[in-house]
């Protein structure tokens, strides 16, 4: 029988290996997958990306769990630009995936985690990071080979963050986001937008150029905006910023 656990490095993931290491529960790997925008760009946000690989990935190693990394063929980049074949949209480009039914999720993560599976035949047990205060999310796994240790011991969220801050693996994505998640994902807040928008314009550029892209079947990145109006709304919002800024100074 082979034990593995879903990792995406997130609190609920890294608190589920500690608690496997620190029960001696069997664990002879993790599993994460990552979401590609394009061939050479990680969905993920670089704060995570370089935490996943400075620290969560080195420390697992030292453990001696092994690491296996899923891509899946299929990138962000290639489900935005691929021609609808059927349906009222025919001809029109996927564009951005539709918050609560995210194909980014199915086509570039799903499914690879599911290839994945089958190599390993019907004798496994995959631990998935679900809080046991997750009163929603735990009933799921009735019945199948998915196992939350956090429920076993009795973790909730907040004591996951606690385990994971004590450990050092505490990934600096949560001092501005509640969750770790794509750069480019259509339920990132306000917040992460804000922050993608002035740390990383590399990425946010990226998104920039999706939005010039003609004949989709959505103009919005999410319920609300278009990622063009996001960029005019953070435009604005940090024009203001530097005002009060030099107001200050030359009150000063």
């Amino acid at each position: 029988m082979k034990h593995i656990a879903s990792c995406s490095f997130g609190k609920d993931s890294m608190a589920t290996v500690l608690l496997a290491l620190e029960y001696g529960e069997p664990l002879d790997e993790v599993v994460y997958c990552e979401v590609m925008f394009d061939e050479y760009t990680s969905g993920e946000v670089p704060e995570h990306k370089d935490f996943i690989l400075d620290c969560g990935i080195p420390f697992l190693e030292r453990n001696g769990v092994k690491v296996v990394t899923l891509r899946s063929p299929m990138t962000y980049l290639e489900s935005f630009y691929r021609v609808l074949q059927k349906g009222p949209n025919t001809g029109k480009i996927n564009a951005w995936p539709l918050c609560g039914h995210c194909c980014i999720q199915r086509d570039c993560k799903l499914r690879a985690i599911q290839a994945y599976r089958r190599t390993l035949g019907t004798e496994y047990v995959q631990y998935i990071g679900i809080a046991s205060d997750e009163a929603e999310r735990l009933p799921r796994l009735n019945g199948s080979k998915q196992v939350s240790l956090l429920a076993k011991y009795g973790v909730t969220e907040a004591k996951a963050a606690e385990l994971c801050k004590a450990a050092g693996l505490f990934s600096p994505v949560y001092h501005f986001a509640k969750r770790n998640g794509c750069f480019f994902c259509p339920n990132a807040s306000m917040r992460e937008l804000q922050h993608l928008y002035r740390f990383h314009p590399r990425l946010w550029s990226k998104l920039l150029d999706c939005q010039k892209a003609p004949n989709k079947v959505t103009e919005m990145f999410n319920r609300a905006y278009r990622i063009d109006e996001l960029d005019a709304l953070f435009q604005v919002e940090d024009a203001q910023i530097s005002m009060f800024d030099s107001m200050n100074q030359n009150a000063a």
